[in-house]
């Protein structure tokens, strides 16, 4: 059965679904003035994965993922470039869904957009108001009470008198707390905003989600995640103004991947940051796996070295172990090649796939299921068996991996025609001077792909070659 951690309630629990058979899922997007990073990468795949396993397990998933296109630093970086903010959030939206179809995730089911949504957000701070969470302050911007709250804090486990306004929080003259945060900010000349009954103004962050969530999935839904940034305040203030509007608790089970730092060429592992230099998009990655790896496998590659690790563990992202994650693939698409299954469909009897499904019931622990792979490709070499490569390839497919050709994968996915011709040039002048005992010239060959990363493996069907 199939449990899952709640950040919430701090222990992991059997999971049930609000309605039978479907499970309603929000994670939240990302604000799309720049790039996604690699962190961003983590997440989302650890959700994408989340998703493929509740489908995988019967479930029907509506699966929404938020874009926010208002926002204190898209309004700066428009600012900056001398564009408008639909213009830059157009942009950077699109490079984002570019980026997720790369990684290898399923689109969402919905995708909404903040500014879509501001009629249901002023709609929420309404309510707010009149139940007295939420007051009109001298300043012009509609802020929430915190301490009228008594469940604040209980998400991220901090105390309401230790706590500092959060990151995205502007301490205010209005504001009748420090703590305070702000539901609705008053008109600023030059920036986006609509009319409301407190005059012309923009939706604070947090507004956003609960609003969003609550119009798509019903006030309370099954699965709310995110990265472990958003825990506080973002997620903290959305349970507040939800739960203070509706009566009714927001979400059953509070995800939360783990964190993501990166790996210096000194060993040192620090949080990335541009200022550090260590600052990766998803996009420089996936350059320079496509560069290490072969154009269109370098994804997969990078795919795969996310969900090798649980999805709530601490990650490092490294070029090294980038390669480790290369190694892993190449050995089980080399139990791969050749080999097709005997094309029957996967049986959850089977012992191996039966301990694929305890290690994913068990809060999607896809270290545990990587790991019954390899077992699976270990046993493939020793036996041939057609009935386990197909068990390989199915569970493989859940994750989203081993869906390239094995032969093109073991090449390093070489697409010029030229270049494999040389190859398969040299491997043939290389049988032929074996054959005319010229061991010298054949084992020169042999080297000099060696040197050029392309490694022979010589077997009963002849020599074939793949990239190292």
């Amino acid at each position: 059965m199939l449990s899952i951690y709640s950040t919430y309630s701090r222990e992991q629990r059997p999971f049930k679904s609000i309605e039978p058979g479907r499970v309603r899922m929000y994670v939240c997007g990302v604000t799309v003035y720049d790039y996604c990073h690699i962190g961003h990468g983590r997440t989302f795949v650890a959700f994408d994965v989340v998703r493929r396993w509740l489908e995988a397990s019967g479930y029907e998933v509506t699966f929404v993922r938020n874009i926010t296109d208002v926002d204190d630093k898209i309004i700066r970086r428009a600012a900056e470039r001398g564009i408008t903010t639909d213009a830059l959030t157009a942009e950077f939206a699109k490079a984002m869904q570019e980026d997720m179809i790369a990684l290898g995730c399923l689109a969402p089911t919905f995708e909404p957009r903040a500014t879509e949504y501001i009629p249901q957000m002023l709609g929420l701070i309404e309510k707010l108001e009149e139940k007295g969470y939420a007051y009109h302050a001298a300043d012009g911007d509609v802020d929430y009470s915190v301490r009228g709250f008594k469940n604040y804090g209980r998400l991220s486990g901090k105390s309401i008198d230790d706590l500092q306004s959060g990151a995205r929080v502007q301490v205010a003259e209005g504001k009748r707390d420090p703590l305070d945060f702000v539901l609705w900010k008053s008109a600023k000349p030059g920036e986006p905003q609509w009319t409301s009954k407190w005059g012309c103004g923009r939706p604070g962050w947090h507004i956003e989600c609960s609003a969003m969530a609550m119009n798509l999935l019903g006030e309370t839904i099954d699965i709310h995640g995110g990265g472990p940034d958003l825990i506080f305040p973002h997620h903290e203030n959305e349970i507040a103004q939800s739960e203070a509007a509706t009566g009714k608790t927001f979400a059953n089970y509070w995800m939360h991947s783990g964190p993501l730092r990166v790996r210096s060429a000194d060993g040192t592992e620090e949080k990335m940051s541009k200022s550090l230099g260590n600052f990766w998009t998803i996009r420089d990655a996936l350059k320079e796996t496509n560069e290490a790896y072969g154009d269109g496998f370098g994804a997969e590659v990078l795919r795969f070295f996310l969900l090798r690790s649980q999805y709530r563990s601490p990650i490092t992202f490294s070029s090294g172990l980038i390669e480790e994650a290369h190694k892993g693939l190449v050995r089980l698409y080399t139990a791969l090649k050749g080999r097709k299954g005997d094309g029957q469909p996967l049986d959850w009897e089977e012992p191996y796939a039966a301990r694929f499904r305890e290690a994913m019931d068990d809060d999607f622990n896809t270290a545990q299921a990587v790991a019954v792979l390899f077992e699976l490709a270990t046993e493939i070499n020793r036996t041939g068996s057609e009935e386990l490569v197909r068990q390989l390839l199915g569970l493989g497919h859940i994750l989203n991996i081993l869906t390239n050709d094995p032969e093109k994968f073991l090449q390093g996915g070489i697409q010029d025609a030229g270049e494999e011709a040389r190859i398969e040039a040299l491997i043939a002048e290389r049988a032929a001077a074996k054959k005319a005992k010229n061991f010298a010239r054949a084992d020169e060959i042999r080297k000099g792909l060696l040197a050029e990363g392309v490694e022979l493996q010589d077997g009963p069907g002849g020599t074939t070659w793949r990239r190292i």
